[in-house]
């Protein structure tokens, strides 16, 4: 592999709090290898309509802590085309960018892989997504992050639950993955979680809530990924209340305020190794792989294994829930 010059940056798909603070260690990095960066606008779309401009180490003063992503973000349905792609490589080619890092999740390693294919450009990908769902990490650039603001949202539902003896259904992000409704639950103390990972037995559940409320437990906090087997903490909740009449539900829905906010320390640390090693990794002749963290531990993953393996939920968090809600 020839020698990198020019570095292109991009983030793609969900936003997650950490964003930025990669995009400042590749900039910083790269300079410090005399490598250009150049910044790409809007993920893949961007990369099609040559929205790309060159970064300098003051581009990325004073955005360690910033949520969001100073280069935007976007999903292309004309990237995953013959004739999108082709347009995204002549841009590339325009700005002389002979490697490429991605900031993503599953989606972006997908459109890495396809890329490459076809134009055998070098690339590494990192993963920035607040679901935490993809192989070859323990955890995502913004997971935490979204963890946090999950739990001080509960935290204080759960004042409010107490005050009225009610039941809250607490709806979060996970549409395909359970790893925040799993870790804030677990970290609130709710009495259940509901994942898409795992099937609930419905019935028992609701005669543990009718058994908690004989004996005066009247507040019940429930945590609900978005993708769980009923349709989400609404659906769920009209379900609760057509078997218990006489329970009082309330749902609350987090949405978006999961991906905002300023990012934790955890992630603006783990968020600057992974760009550190990303570029360090262009410049040794490393290319489609997906930089991670594995027990402190900076590792590789090929993309197409990281978009074939479904990441697995830690067992004994799935057996503490039972045991910890009593």
């Amino acid at each position: 592999m020839k020698p990198i010059k020019n570095i292109g940056i991009m983030t793609s798909g969900g936003d997650s709090p950490g964003m930025n603070a990669a995009i400042r260690a590749i900039v910083r990095t790269a300079l410090s290898l005399e490598i250009k960066s150049f910044g790409i606008m809007r993920g893949y779309q961007g990369m099609i309509e040559g929205d790309v401009h060159e970064m300098k180490t003051t581009d990325v003063s004073n955005i360690i802590h910033r949520g969001g992503t100073i280069l935007k973000t976007a999903r292309s349905k004309e990237f995953m085309t013959d004739e999108g792609m082709e347009k995204a490589y002549h841009q590339l080619k325009k700005n002389d960018i002979d490697a490429l890092v991605l900031i993503g999740g599953d989606g972006t390693m997908r459109g890495a892989v396809a890329f490459f294919e076809k134009y055998n450009i070098p690339a590494m990908g990192l993963p920035g997504t607040i679901d935490n769902d993809l192989t070859g990490t323990d955890y995502t650039i913004g997971f935490d992050s979204a963890v946090n603001t999950a739990i001080s949202a509960i935290d204080k539902i759960r004042d409010t639950a107490e005050a009225h003896d009610r039941l809250f259904l607490v709806e979060v992000m996970g549409r395909d993955a359970g790893y925040i409704a799993l870790h804030s639950g677990l970290a609130c103390g709710a009495e259940y979680i509901f994942i898409p990972e795992q099937k609930e037995m419905l019935d028992e559940i609701l005669d543990s809530i009718q058994d908690d409320r004989k004996r005066k437990k009247l507040t019940n906090i429930i945590v609900v990924a978005e993708g769980d087997e009923f349709g989400g903490a609404a659906e769920l909740s009209k379900l609760i209340e057509s078997r218990i009449p006489t329970i009082e539900t309330r749902v609350s829905i987090l949405g978006h305020i999961q991906r905002g906010g300023a990012p934790t320390c955890h992630d603006r640390i783990l968020a600057s190794r992974l760009g550190y090693a990303a570029v360090h990794a262009l410049v040794n002749a490393r290319s489609q792989e997906m930089v991670g963290i594995v027990n402190q531990e900076i590792c590789f993953t090929p993309f197409a294994q990281c978009i074939k393996l479904q990441k697995p939920l830690p067992n004994d968090m799935l057996d503490m829930i039972k045991v910890l809600a009593k």
